[in-house]
């Protein structure tokens, strides 16, 4: 009777690690549902001839369009940003004022991911002159279109400093999900199965 009711806890102990194992991987496939930044103008790190007329960032996917905050702050931690954020397709941009002084700058990002959970992160580059009247009005001539390069400092791949964790589906995630669940049942009904089948010599 002990080595047949030791047997019946094995179903128990399965159902036990396989909830263990979604705890772990659920976290991650959510986290990777987030959309991800795939470069900025200018690049993180980069040095460029003088403050551009806007700032822009490419993302994997289209962010919503509310609460976006991208602040464009100088060396004094003053933010040089002027008006608000434009995102168009996957692209967001940020106007720049006019006459920002040259120096490091530090741009702090937060949109929110086609996911509908908030995202941020930051990168920086470094202006060797100031901005100009012309470059700020070719800045924001072109601001209400296309996010495309501005001629100081071209587009290329950032190292994002990405930071937390927007709407497509997490497929990922409910994938997941819907695995654990099927392999739940599965367990769940041998285990129904052996009992009944055990119940009756009993009886």
């Amino acid at each position: 009777m002990k080595a047949q009711n030791k047997g019946r806890g094995w179903p128990a102990r399965l159902l036990l690690t396989l909830a263990t194992a979604a705890f772990l991987v659920l976290p991650s496939a959510a986290a990777q549902a987030h959309d991800a930044l795939e470069s900025s103008d200018p690049a993180n790190g980069a040095t460029i001839q003088s403050v551009p007329a806007k700032i822009g960032l490419t993302f994997d996917r289209t962010p919503i369009a509310i609460n976006s905050i991208v602040r464009v702050e100088d060396s004094t931690g003053t933010d040089q940003a002027d008006g608000a954020v434009d995102i168009v397709d996957n692209h967001v941009t940020q106007a720049v004022k006019a006459g920002a002084p040259a120096g490091k700058y530090t741009v702090v990002w937060r949109v929110v991911s086609s996911d509908g959970h908030p995202i941020e992160g930051t990168f920086s580059f470094t202006a060797n002159s100031a901005a100009t009247a012309g470059t700020a009005a070719a800045g924001t001539a072109g601001s209400g279109g296309s996010s495309g390069a501005t001629s100081d400092a071209p587009t290329t791949a950032a190292p994002a400093q990405a930071g937390t964790a927007v709407g497509q589906v997490p497929w990922a995630l409910v994938g997941g999900i819907a695995g654990v669940l099927v392999l739940a049942l599965v367990v769940t009904g041998i285990f129904v199965r052996r009992r009944l089948q055990n119940a009756d010599p009993e009886q």
